[in-house]
């Protein structure tokens, strides 16, 4: 089965409001799977249960740059023909790779696009409006959205047409196994990422004995940097698998940062500033 050209189309489309309901949850997962829906329903057209998984198979954490989108969609849509061609393929291995993909691509997109295209575009058309040319601004758009649409009009062709050809060789080789195996390290690789750059806990608790005072901070950092957005982070995932909300789980951390401030203004736990 290969997809058609008007639901290709919609999938190009349905790729720019990627971050129209963005949460710090999710981040842009539900733009993210928003894109997916033409090309999963015309691949499970005649499979509704396959479509329900298909769609639970794309509800996890997305985050990478816009621009860049296109490709991943491409890829992970070809993975999704495979799997309905063959039932027996692990549908974890679409997820891998697309939290695989996200970092990568994040770092190449921010860094052309933002980095990059912004920069030189806002230097002319800035220079341009300066001087009184309304042309400016409207160079600035053109140099930052030309490559933007190319990117992501060829993106998805790309990706989704190299994962069909790959998919198809793979298959028979047994590489699949190996990409979705590198693919789950890579992804482990990123959410650890992502939580030591994203997750922000720290503590300013201080012991004071005297004129001797020990910060707990310190013994965290010696155990292991980033300890404690770790043991957090770990927390929450807990809480969600044993059934609590998201809601529930934030109140809490609200509740439990509160009691962390009240403790830390406690004189002997405060630091001790030496003047």
């Amino acid at each position: 089965m290969t997809l058609t050209a008007k639901t290709l189309k919609r999938t190009f489309w349905r790729s720019f409001p990627l971050q129209g309901c963005f949460n710090y949850e999710r981040q842009q997962t539900v733009g993210w799977l928003y894109s997916l829906v033409p090309g999963l329903q015309e691949i499970y057209h005649d499979d509704p249960e396959g479509f329900k998984e298909a769609l639970t198979r794309h509800t996890g954490f997305y985050n990478t740059s816009p621009q860049m989108t296109c490709f991943i969609q491409g890829v992970v849509l070809a993975m999704e023909e495979e799997k309905h061609r063959n039932p027996d393929m692990d549908g974890d291995s679409i997820a891998a790779v697309r939290t695989a993909l996200i970092g990568p691509l994040a770092g190449i997109g921010d860094g052309l696009f933002w980095g990059t295209l912004r920069t030189v575009g806002l230097g002319i058309g800035v220079a341009m409006a300066l001087e009184g040319n309304y042309l400016g601004p409207v160079i600035f758009w053109l140099i930052h959205n030309i490559p933007h649409f190319l990117v992501r009009k060829y993106g998805l062709k790309l990706g989704y047409e190299q994962g069909m050809n790959f998919l198809s060789g793979a298959m028979g080789n047994g590489a699949i196994e190996e990409v979705t195996a590198g693919a789950k390290i890579v992804g482990s690789v990123v959410v650890g990422a992502m939580i030591s750059s994203m997750v922000k806990v720290t503590t300013s608790i201080t012991f004071s004995f005297g004129s001797v005072s020990y910060a707990i901070q310190s013994l965290f950092d010696t155990l292991m940097p980033n300890m404690l957005p770790l043991l957090v982070t770990f927390g929450c995932y807990y809480l969600m698998k044993k059934g609590v909300s998201t809601t529930k789980v934030m109140f809490l951390l609200i509740g439990l940062a509160i009691v962390l401030v009240l403790l830390e203004s406690l004189p002997f736990l405060a630091p001790v500033v030496v003047g």
